[in-house]
């Protein structure tokens, strides 16, 4: 096993279901257990150990890696500065704050969420940085939002993820089983852009490797080798390459050249292959802030937890003693930090610590690398499109445009406007992977906006004829990309320094996981480890198999990460 995971080895074993799953996923998924603990930190200690086997969703074989074991609860005063108000920092604050630990959250922007956040932009109307899919798979980012929603009320199923070409095929991923291998066939037998004739020159072995896999060993086997080669090396249609395959690179807002084969190959484990939970998504009941953030904040203040918007860190030192870090209006000093920000912030502030036992660690922060910039636009037409439009279309072939979403089909503020507008639609387009210009050029941005409504009117014809009462554009570039090199010198959770963790969905895990789920991952494991170092028990993590259908075996007895 990797190095970089902050579990000892020596504290036992991740759990598996032992029975074999003879669901062929008819069945409704089951309720959604808590992937955590429940409890709050002024109940009695608490030495869990590797017993708990309660699943956190309907796979049988999803995996609960077990944190290290110690008394629940705290007993000395401890103070850790949280550097990044996103998921990956809100996840380590919860847990250090559940088990008593003095917590310091400091946030650049006015508002909790990083890069899930969404803020009010007047007239009833909000803006964010695009549709987030929130998949059944992602087991530590549920258990976070269930510390202020047990049942996930927040939380809603969109029916259908259809993805759709020009030439009209489309795919969908709803009324199929969820277990595999019935999953696969069950995709097969009614895709129209899969046929039996279709499939005579695909490379049997290339696929092979999709059900074979084995973590964490997977992500370096295929170091060198880009997401693009390997769709090349798989020689799948051309068609189902372009709606089933590359839709999984492009939501890493990464063009397909520029992606990990291996990311891609985990991705087609965690989602399709490899997971019970079927590939249809759930999504906030309204704006990110309103769902999911201000009642998490809410959670964390009745912790203690010292909460500061628009902080932004300027620079991180680390002693033996420590750390300290600079601030706008001064300096806060912790007995540790945890640095969760986004990544182009996150090597900003590595570069400024000056600790020589952390030379080659900036070296591989440094290393990192932004994904291309990515655009959305929001638009407040003046007349509902079709009644029939999916709340979410995925498209390939449209240009820049890489999906529509139509929000008052599940946010309850743009349903709201709508009905206060006649019925009018609220549409968000977006682009990913676009050209690095549209942040800095005007003119640039204003062509890929054009563009992405042209596309909207080829995908969506009657738009076409409606107007648009109000329209938001933005553009960030502030998402990592995790290219076909140097996955082994990624930094990971743990730091050379005993005062420093890291986390985010940049951050190297061994688990897998990706986007929202790695940032909550990794949250969850940073904190961990500074509990494990103060002798307090940890927050046990879960993942979708750790290895594909054909490995051998599937199932094992897995080492904790260490």
């Amino acid at each position: 096993m990797s190095a970089r995971s902050p579990f000892p080895r020596h504290h036992g074993n991740a759990d598996h279901s032992d029975a074999d799953s003879n669901d062929h996923g008819d069945a409704a998924r089951s309720d959604h257990g808590d992937a955590g603990d429940s409890r709050h930190p002024g109940d009695a200690d608490d030495t869990r150990g590797s017993a708990r086997t309660d699943r956190p969703g309907r796979d049988r074989h999803a995996v609960r890696h077990a944190a290290p074991t110690g008394r629940y609860r705290i007993t000395e005063d401890r103070h850790v500065a949280v550097v990044g108000g996103g998921i990956a920092g809100l996840a380590a604050a919860t847990v250090l704050a559940e088990r008593g630990v003095r917590v310091t959250l400091l946030e650049s922007e006015p508002r909790l969420g990083g890069r899930v956040a969404s803020w009010p932009i007047g007239e009833g109307r909000t803006m964010s940085r695009g549709f987030h899919a929130f998949f059944r798979q992602y087991y530590n980012l549920r258990s976070l939002l269930k510390r202020f929603d047990p049942d996930l009320t927040s939380l809603a199923p969109v029916p259908d993820y259809p993805l759709q070409r020009p030439d009209g095929l489309r795919d969908s991923f709803s009324n199929i089983p969820l277990t595999p291998p019935c999953s696969i066939l069950g995709f097969v037998l009614r895709s129209p852009t899969i046929t039996l004739r279709s499939l005579v020159d695909v490379n049997v072995a290339a696929a092979l490797e999709l059900v074979r896999v084995r973590f964490p060993d997977t992500f370096s086997a295929y170091d060198g080798e880009s997401a693009a080669a390997f769709l090349d090396r798989l020689r799948f249609p051309p068609a189902a390459r372009d709606l089933a395959l590359e839709v999984f690179a492009r939501s890493f807002f990464a063009d397909p050249d520029d992606f990990a084969a291996g990311e891609l190959v985990a991705m087609f484990h965690t989602y399709f292959l490899g997971s019970a939970e079927g590939l249809v998504f759930d999504v906030p009941v309204d704006d990110y802030d309103t769902t999911l953030w201000a009642p998490l904040g809410r959670v964390l203040d009745g912790f203690g937890v010292d909460v500061r918007t628009s902080c932004p860190v300027r620079s991180i030192d680390t002693t033996a003693q420590g750390a300290t870090l600079t601030l706008d209006d001064g300096v806060l000093s912790a007995d540790a930090v945890v640095l969760a920000t986004d990544p182009r912030t996150a090597r900003q502030l590595a570069a400024s610590t000056t600790s020589p036992s952390l030379a080659g660690w900036r070296h591989a922060v440094a290393a990192t690398r932004n994904a291309p910039p990515f655009v959305v636009v929001r638009l407040w037409l003046d007349e509902p499109v079709e009644a029939d439009r999916p709340p979410f279309l995925g498209t390939s072939g449209y240009g820049p445009l890489d999906n529509i979403s139509v929000l008052e089909r599940f946010e309850d503020g743009a349903r709201k406007w709508s009905a206060q507008h006649g019925g009018a639609s609220v549409v968000e387009l977006h682009g990913y992977a676009c050209d690095p210009s549209v942040t800095t050029d005007p003119a640039a941005l204003d062509d890929v906006v054009t563009e992405l409504s042209h596309q909207l009117h080829a995908a969506l014809p009657e738009t076409a004829r409606l107007g648009v009462v109000h329209r938001e554009v933005l553009a960030r570039q502030d998402c990592p990309v995790i290219g076909p090199r140097g996955w082994t010198e990624r930094p990971g959770v743990t730091t050379p320094s005993p005062a420093l963790v890291l986390a985010g969905d940049w951050v190297a895990c061994d688990l897998p996981v990706a986007l929202m789920e790695r940032a909550a991952t990794t949250g969850f494991l940073a904190a961990n480890t500074l509990l494990h170092r103060w002798g307090v028990q940890g927050q046990d993590v879960w993942s979708t198999p750790m290895s594909g259908l054909l490995a051998t075996p599937r199932q094992r007895s897995w080492t904790a990460l260490p």
